[in-house]
């Protein structure tokens, strides 16, 4: 089992970054609508802009698809301390593989590095990390985005929630198991709202276009 450890770890990361690089918004409105968004829309690979212009079935379709890609690489670094024991730190494994997803799904090697803003990746990367304040987190992803129609806004705020809530769970106890998922979920929330640059920019000059799906999948 011991000579299996260094094939895990060299391994592991890399499926992670291939599966996060999938472009599943991109994929299914090719495969079933035959329509390219990176050429329609906000011209995006994520699935609000798959939502945009092929419909909400995409956008459901993609973003659980997104969300999974996140999601799974973490359990596996989980899976993993479980077969090799203690001496693979836990937060340090499902961190590496989460973030090779994100910068797979942000910078894919399928599309010259031209990837998504990361969110609903991430998503599934915390929720794998830290599930309670991933679940608030996107409660308030989801009031902002009633309110305001912003997907951009609500998605930034939601990422920034993630380590606040995080924090505040966990004051006055953030062993060493903690801090490195703070600290990570910190790099996450700067790297959603740097993807996001053009959005503010729009958002601040009142420019931004406000979500209306249409109807027919």
């Amino acid at each position: 089992m011991t000579e299996a450890i260094p094939i895990c770890v060299v391994l592991m990361p890399v499926l992670a970054y291939s599966l996060g690089a999938v472009p599943f918004g991109l994929l299914l409105c090719l495969v079933v609508k035959g329509v390219d968004i990176r050429e329609r829309g906000s011209r995006n690979i994520g699935a609000t802009n798959a939502g945009r212009v092929c419909g909400i079935p995409f956008f459901v379709a993609a973003f659980a698809l997104d969300f999974l890609k996140g999601l799974a690489p973490v359990l596996a670094g989980g899976l993993l301390l479980e077969d090799f024991g203690p001496g693979l730190p836990a937060a340090w494994m499902m961190i590496l593989y989460g973030a090779c997803a994100i910068l797979g799904h942000t910078f894919p090697v399928y599309l010259r590095l031209k990837g998504g803003k990361a969110v609903a990746t991430s998503f599934g990367v915390f929720v794998g990390l830290a599930p309670v304040a991933a679940g608030i987190a996107f409660g308030v992803w989801l009031v902002l985005f009633v309110a305001s129609r912003y997907v951009s806004l609500a998605s930034m705020a939601g990422a920034v929630a993630a380590p606040l809530v995080y924090a505040a769970r966990h004051r006055g106890a953030l062993g060493p198991d903690h801090w490195p998922i703070l600290a990570f979920a910190v790099i996450v929330a700067v790297l959603v709202v740097v993807r996001h640059r053009a959005n503010i920019k729009r958002l601040l000059a009142g420019t931004e276009s406000r979500v209306a799906f249409h109807k027919k999948g």
